[in-house]
């Protein structure tokens, strides 16, 4: 299974794209402003959507895109996330006043896209790719993933991404049942914002400690830093990084923490 990273920051500015991975060349998590870094191309070969939440950052791009390629496919672009999520796109997006409602043209029989609830712990299956929904704690419904390849010669780790979320013990309790390739895990602030953090329901690197320190002794793998705000992000990493460097003299010890950046591509 293959992970292109097209968009992994908090906000945009030069360089700085909002959240979107596409596993192979068929599935895509999260539709943020990095999918408009995709080839007409590449749109046309995204079969599947899952999405995390409702929020721009996370949803940009999905109208946009559908318009794009929708009349060169020949069949509907499938989009899953929570009922929630799924009623908000239908009440704020596609509801003909700020987009068309695709899921009833050009007709509602045969519609441009169509959507699929979802529910926390349901296992989903894609062409080699097995995703399983996992919870998330945010300020509107969400959720997180763990996807795997099922395909011959895939390794079967997990791919895990927390979507937007703050203190999540149901989370790691799955988490740690998991063989885990690679932890892509939010902190959209610094500390000095973490009162906004927890506010929002977002992590900060204080919290981002602790959430770390739920990790089953004997499990080590790398964990990512996605969604910093581009204006944080510096602070945000250096703030990791001390706590990190500390930890390294703890029971627990330190982890294996890297900042995620637009543009990787990874193998698992």
């Amino acid at each position: 299974m293959k992970l292109r990273v097209l968009g992994c920051s908090g906000a945009i500015a030069k360089d700085c794209r909002t959240t979107a991975f596409l596993l192979d060349h068929d599935l895509l998590v999260d539709a943020g402003t990095g999918v408009g870094d995709l080839t007409l191309d590449a749109m046309r070969q995204i079969d599947h959507v899952l999405l995390t939440h409702s929020h721009l950052d996370h949803v940009a791009a999905l109208p946009l895109m559908v318009d794009a390629v929708a009349a060169q496919r020949t069949e509907p672009l499938h989009i899953h996330a929570l009922p929630g999520t799924i009623a908000a796109l239908q009440t704020h997006i596609f509801n003909d006043a700020i987009w068309p409602d695709f899921s009833r043209i050009p007709t509602p029989d045969q519609p441009f896209i169509r959507f699929h609830p979802i529910e926390v712990g349901q296992v989903l299956h894609f062409s080699g790719k097995c995703v399983e929904v996992l919870p998330a704690v945010h300020t509107v419904p969400a959720v997180a993933y763990a996807a795997r390849s099922v395909a011959p010669g895939g390794s079967g780790r997990h791919w895990v991404f927390s979507g937007d979320t703050e203190r999540n013990p149901a989370f790691w309790d799955r988490v740690n049942q998991l063989d885990v390739a690679m932890l892509v895990i939010e902190t959209a602030f610094s500390n000095r914002e973490r009162e906004l953090a927890e506010r929002s329901l977002h992590l900060s690197p204080e919290v981002l400690a602790s959430e770390l320190g739920h990790i089953a002794p004997g499990h080590r793998y790398p964990v990512y830093i996605t969604h910093t705000k581009p204006a944080e992000t510096e602070l945000i990493m250096s703030e990791i990084e001390r706590f990190n460097a500390a930890a390294s003299d703890t029971p627990g010890g330190s982890h294996d923490i890297r900042w995620l950046r637009a543009g990787q591509e990874f193998t698992l």
